[in-house]
């Protein structure tokens, strides 16, 4: 058997997330405006923007900590716009946190079972725990150490093999290179890349719009709550206003 995530690599490229028309708001704060997007099976998608652009409500929303006051959030077809954010885990979405959010006071070990506790084909989970050490074997090498023990990178790489344990239909990554320094980042955007071409649907929510666009499928761009671009990544990078605006490096 081959690891669940390996898998997907060749199915029909179905629609897998989809935001339409989407409003929220913190309180009478309206953040979001008119969010539409539509991810499809094996894509890797970057959402783009500056601070307080409404990246991060964005995920918050698909997640269900934000619920929309209008549109529709779909899964898989289905209307997930009323579940709890533990429900719409569950079924098939995943996150690597900003800043990791691994528990420090646990094992490297203990912290990849926390990311299989819901599955119950325990023969498939111990095939998907290997494989999640091939791909990052300094977490083999720490596989018994606590997590407030390894490096930034490190703590990086235990938070995506986590996610990765749930067996998702899309996993969400919040800001993957924040904190890593150059080197590093260039890692980290390789594996990534490596991820997903292996089938996992990615959305990636990415300040370094370089590299994120250097390896993204297509590229939504937020500015003040609401999608001011939206294209190919390769367009979106030769495109004389995102490069004025966003290209510089960081936003």
């Amino acid at each position: 058997m081959r690891p669940t995530w390996e898998k997907r690599a060749n199915v029909k490229k179905k629609i897998i997330l989809e935001l339409k028309n989407v409003n929220a708001c913190y309180g009478k704060i309206q953040v979001l405006y008119n969010i539409n997007m539509t991810i499809r099976q094996g894509e890797l998608i970057c959402l783009l923007g500056g601070n307080a652009s409404g990246k991060s409500t964005t995920l918050k929303t698909i997640l269900g900590i934000v619920h929309p006051t209008q549109g529709t959030v779909s899964l898989k077809g289905e209307n997930i716009n009323k579940k709890p954010t533990n429900y719409i885990i569950r079924n098939g979405v995943s996150i690597v946190p900003e800043n990791r959010r691994i528990f420090p006071g646990m094992t490297v070990r203990e912290n990849l079972e926390i990311g299989a506790m819901h599955r119950k084909d325990t023969d498939q989970v111990k095939l998907d725990m290997a494989a999640m050490l091939d791909l990052f074997p300094r977490l083999g090498e720490r596989i018994n150490l606590l997590g407030m023990m390894l490096s930034g990178g490190e703590q990086q790489m235990l938070a995506m093999a986590r996610a990765l344990l749930s067996d998702p239909d899309i996993l969400l990554m919040d800001e993957p290179s924040m904190g890593l320094s150059p080197a590093l980042v260039d890692q980290q955007f390789e594996i990534i890349e490596n991820i997903n071409k292996k089938g996992t649907t990615i959305l990636m929510v990415e300040q370094n719009a370089n590299m994120a666009l250097s390896i993204a499928d297509r590229g939504y761009v937020l500015q003040t709550g609401e999608i001011v671009l939206d294209d190919r990544a390769e367009n979106l990078l030769n495109d004389p206003s995102m490069q004025r605006a966003y290209l510089g490096g960081e936003f």
